[in-house]
Parts: structure tokens; sequence; C-alpha cells
């Protein structure tokens, strides 16, 4: 497994305000979904599309720093890796939920109200 890449990169828009909470410990973790869409020709000739949600989530003083720059409808850029966690429905039933976890943020687009683009690890 040594040669094994876990490497996902993302462009996309914020669907919603991030949702800030705080562990035990005091670190701040941030978790928010982006819109990731794509767009071919058909067979008979049209436009198609289709939009994609990543689910992401961020640590520490990467979270805080998103939490504060974010907003719903942002532009961004995310690195990160994969994870998905495994998890018990109310009628007993397995089920999996895939995540992105973000090492990498930098917001894209236009400055609002002045703020500097910028780039967090």
């Amino acid at each position: 497994m040594s040669n094994d890449l876990n490497d996902c990169k993302f462009i996309g828009r914020l669907g919603q305000d991030p949702e800030i909470k705080h562990m035990p410990n005091g670190n701040a973790v941030a978790n928010f979904s982006i819109a990731v869409g794509e767009s071919w020709k058909g067979q008979d000739g049209q436009k198609q599309e289709r939009t994609e949600w990543v689910n992401c989530s961020a640590f520490g003083k990467l979270a805080e720093i998103i939490g504060e720059y974010l907003k719903k409808g942002k532009q961004v850029f995310i690195s990160g890796k994969m994870k998905t966690d495994k998890y018990q429905a109310q009628d007993g039933t397995d089920r999996y939920s895939t995540k992105i976890v973000v090492r990498d943020m930098q917001m894209l687009g236009g400055r609002e109200d002045g703020q500097q683009p910028q780039q967090a690890q």
C-alpha cells in the first residue's frame, strides 16, 4: 500500500455557510459541502449539466479560518483526503458517509468588502 495515493482536489461553491463546532479539547471542526459541476454535449448535441455535492470537514486553525471567511455561494479550491465513516441507521442497517478531510483551502473569485484572497493550510 505504500504506492497508494489518497488525494482529492475540487473547485466548487459552498451550498450553505459552514457549520463550526468545537471538540472537547477545544479544537474547531468545520463541516460544509461544495457543489461541483460538469457539463458536456449529449448525443443530440445539447448541453448537459450535472452537479455533485462534496461533503467536507476541516480541523484546527483551518476550520477557524473557514468559519470566519467562507459563506454560502463562495467559490473555493480545496484539497485533502477521502474518508468514509460507517454508522448504524435507526433500523439497524449499516450506512456509510464519505467526506473530504480538507488539508488546504484557497478562496477563489473576486474580493468582497476589500478582503484580500487568502490561502490556508
